[in-house]
């Protein structure tokens, strides 16, 4: 299409097609019919062929006219569509949304994206999941949005909010000697290989993580490495070892596992929303603002 075509070229066109008569089409414009005319003249220049033919009497398409008339419709509707989908991504109503979180979070990711989505129907969001490093890491690269990580240290250039804390609790194999009660003291974990995930994979959340064993004197020492919460119970209930992990990851233990209360003063796991300081954009925005009354939390 030659570029000297404007808008209001396919709109007055559009106008007269469906009028055929001058006087409406100006009317319906709201411009004077010789503005109408020399606009169409215009657009048949630049054409490089009638469009109309006009009599005294009667004005109808030419065969060129008819042939444009659906195209000129369809370049309007696309350039209306388009703006109006630019419009609805400015204002977070729609477009994509990378959301990167720990797997130890999933439920009360499952719990927000719910939310979300019931907001913003039209936003496209896509799941990462990893180490609480790995989320962090994602969101300064930028191929993250928001991140959902635990135990997270500070670091300046991302925002951290708390979403949920938790207690730790000991995992243990349903032939330990501590299994039969409901509670058990740190130091009765001593002897027992430990099952957890590395320390790379969150300094803070690993110093938190294994803090009621370090209380009760343990020098810390993992045995088995594993990178998901599931593995690390699945071992412990196959009596490779013992863990402490947050409560919620032990709600649903494969057979041959135990969850005890802890004796000590309750250490506490903390559930943290990151963003990347500064990040103002609306499905951002809109994102957090779901996460402040997922379903659980709204009353009924």
């Amino acid at each position: 299409m030659d570029r000297r075509i404007e808008l209001r070229h396919l709109r007055y066109f559009l106008a007269l097609a469906e009028e055929l008569h001058f006087g409406r089409a100006s009317g319906r414009l709201h411009i004077a019919q010789p503005a109408l005319s020399q606009q169409i003249r215009q657009l048949e220049t630049i054409v490089g062929v009638e469009l109309f033919r006009r009599t005294s009497r009667s004005v109808r398409l030419t065969e060129a006219g008819a042939a444009f008339q659906p195209r000129a419709r369809s370049l309007l509707d696309t350039l209306a569509a388009d703006l109006d989908e630019a419009g609805r991504v400015g204002r977070g109503e729609a477009g994509r949304l990378d959301v990167a979180f720990i797997t130890s979070a999933t439920t009360i990711v499952g719990e927000y994206l719910g939310e979300f989505s019931r907001r913003r129907p039209e936003v496209q969001v896509k799941l990462h999941d990893g180490f609480t490093t790995d989320v962090l890491a994602a969101l300064e690269r930028g191929t993250a949005d928001v991140g959902i990580v635990r135990d997270a240290e500070r670091r300046d250039d991302i925002d951290l909010s708390l979403l949920a804390s938790e207690r730790f609790v000991a995992v243990v194999p349903a032939d330990h000697p501590a299994a039969g009660g409901e509670r058990v003291a740190a130091r009765a974990l001593a002897a027992d290989p430990l099952i957890l995930f590395p320390r790379s994979a969150g300094p803070e959340a690993f110093e938190t993580n294994t803090r009621p064993l370090r209380n009760a004197g343990i020098d810390v020492q993992v045995a088995q490495e594993c990178s998901n919460w599931h593995t690390i119970v699945t071992f412990v209930a196959a009596g490779l070892g013992v863990s402490i992990a947050p409560y919620s990851v032990t709600t649903l233990l494969p057979p041959g596992a135990r969850r005890l209360e802890l004796d000590e003063p309750p250490t506490v796991s903390q559930i943290l929303m990151a963003t990347r300081r500064g990040d103002d954009r609306p499905l951002v925005r809109a994102f957090i603002a779901a996460s402040a009354s997922p379903p659980s939390r709204r009353p009924d």
